[in-house]
């Protein structure tokens, strides 16, 4: 049986320590790639946030955006290789130039697009029609809310986005988002502070509810998604005090069977420069595809790139723990 291929922490202070490795706590178990179904495109850095928690260590001061290049050899795998599924995610997307091409051109070609959608950067310049946009090209939208209330959310995103927040809803909805029809709007909740997300269900019932009672919007699902302990997120469990039990928690609640639903293994991620890996929290770290594959966009194979070693560390405690956690919330 092969195993996955094991970067451990080695005083690597992009990783959080754990009083166990994650292969360790797999057993040697098996963990390879299927087939891909989508390719999920970090656009880059750049965003009108900088949010307490995000794992890209994203702000308005970042520079790194995807070019035109890049974009044009992801709509070529794309094509060549029929993947079903485009998920644009950054930073905020929509602030790099040539978003809107990506966007059209891979909708020519019958891709479902989602677009991962931080609510506020629809009040930046030139963004107010980004709900007609979306509509138009009928992409399904994710959006970042951590709650239903201000107070939570400010804490985590900044003063006066839950107002923004609430507002861009309103657009969406009117936009014919959420009610049904084949306009799509999922909402992604992460903890405000060092606790795993609670139920998805019971919680995405209690902010239909909320949403509802409160303010009138509507919405198609609520994903539950784990605070990876990397970047912007680590530099606050460290300060806090908080890693060793953070990670401890993640460790004691390690579910063995949600190996089988990770993201990893039927995505592959793309950054802002071209380069390939297993998922976007490995992206983040630097953590690339195992050697012996493709590295870039631009000599991408899916024949090599299928059934391939998934590379892992001890933040993969947080994809593992509970009910598991990915770009789709829970995976068990």
């Amino acid at each position: 049986m092969q195993t996955a291929v094991q970067i451990t922490r080695s005083g690597n202070p992009a990783l959080p320590h754990s009083t166990v490795s994650f292969d360790e706590k797999i057993g040697g178990a098996e963990l390879r790639s299927h087939a891909v179904d989508t390719l999920q495109v970090n656009v880059g850095k750049l965003c009108n946030q900088a949010c307490k928690h995000c794992h890209v260590d994203a702000s308005p001061v970042r520079t790194e955006i995807m070019r035109r290049d890049v974009i044009d050899a992801c709509l070529r795998v794309l094509r060549a290789y029929r993947i079903p599924t485009l998920d644009i995610t950054g930073g905020a997307p929509e602030m790099i130039p040539d978003f809107r091409y990506f966007v059209t051109e891979a909708r020519k070609l019958n891709t479902k697009v989602i677009i991962r959608h931080n609510l506020t950067v629809m009040f930046e310049e030139g963004m107010r029609d980004l709900p007609e946009f979306f509509a138009e090209n009928e992409t399904e939208i994710v959006c970042s809310l951590p709650y239903f209330l201000q107070t939570q959310t400010d804490a985590q995103r900044g003063k006066g986005v839950f107002d923004k927040s609430i507002e861009a809803l309103k657009r969406l909805n009117a936009a014919g988002y959420g009610a049904g029809g084949n306009l799509v709007l999922n909402l992604v909740y992460n903890p405000v502070g060092a606790y795993l997300p609670p139920a998805q269900a019971a919680l995405e019932a209690d902010f239909r509810r909320e949403l509802k009672e409160r303010y009138d919007i509507s919405f198609n699902n609520l994903f539950t998604i784990t605070n990876m302990p990397i970047a912007r997120y680590l530099d606050w469990l460290r300060r806090s005090g908080n890693e060793t039990s953070y990670m401890q928690k993640l460790v004691n609640a390690f579910n063995l069977a949600t190996l089988a639903g990770l993201m990893c293994r039927n995505l592959i991620s793309v950054d802002w420069q071209g380069n390939l890996f297993d998922c976007d929290f490995n992206q983040m770290l630097e953590l690339n595809v195992a050697e012996d594959l493709p590295q870039t966009i631009f000599d991408f194979d899916l024949e090599k790139l299928e059934n391939r070693p998934i590379t892992t560390a001890n933040h993969c405690f947080g994809c593992t723990a509970g009910a598991g956690s990915s770009c789709g919330g829970e995976v068990a």
